[in-house]
């Protein structure tokens, strides 16, 4: 009886170690996918405007954003999901700016769910009119309305030394006021989560 005992347990751990691969091999292929089309995006974009599916390009950097994270602390953990208008129409813009953009209120958005109990970052697309609109949502720890009057200031962070550099949400804000001719603005309450809303011309003049 006792002879049985090591080869079930060797067998378990056959059995783990070939599931663990499967795992590590598949976010490994979809990692590799993700980076491929990030090149691709870049490679396209010398700051000239490409017509660009803003649903592709959120869901890939939401992913990114968040294997990104989980690569560099395995124990953070968070729902994300999608609410993409379907028929939201491709626009011209600067591919790897906007992505830029997208990534970044998507980290934070990340970083602000560290500590509550069910964590959530929703991606939402919708158009209205001549705008395609890009809402990043959180149930994070919010911001204050003195955060909130200074945020979009250069240098401005409310993360701890040497995590933020404070120039993520200037720049992001430049990139759409000024690059594209969109507007950036928040929406949050403390303690119940926080919006960031982009809103960018269909046509542009």
């Amino acid at each position: 009886e006792e002879l049985k005992t090591p080869p079930s347990g060797v067998g378990g751990l056959l059995a783990d170690i070939t599931q663990n691969l499967e795992k590590i091999n598949y976010h490994g292929k979809r990692a590799s996918s993700i980076i491929k089309g990030m090149l691709e995006h870049s490679r396209q974009s010398t700051g000239e405007r490409t017509l660009t599916d803003i649903n592709q390009l959120a869901d890939e950097y939401l992913r990114l954003s968040y294997h990104g994270i989980r690569a560099k602390d395995s124990n953070f953990n968070s729902d994300y999901k999608t609410d993409f208008d379907e028929n939201l129409p491709k626009i011209e813009v600067i591919p790897q700016d906007i992505g830029r953009v997208i990534l970044n209120l998507i980290n934070n958005a990340f970083w602000a769910v560290k500590t509550v109990e069910k964590p959530l970052v929703m991606v939402k697309t919708e158009h209205t009119g001549n705008q395609v609109i890009i809402k990043v949502i959180d149930n994070g720890t919010g911001i204050s309305e003195d955060v909130k009057a200074k945020i979009f200031q250069p240098f401005f962070t409310t993360k701890p030394t040497g995590e933020g550099t404070g120039l993520g949400l200037s720049l992001a804000y430049d990139i759409v006021t000024k690059g594209h001719g969109g507007t950036l603005e928040v929406v949050s309450k403390e303690g119940k989560g926080s919006e960031f809303i982009i809103q960018l011309p269909i046509k542009t003049s």
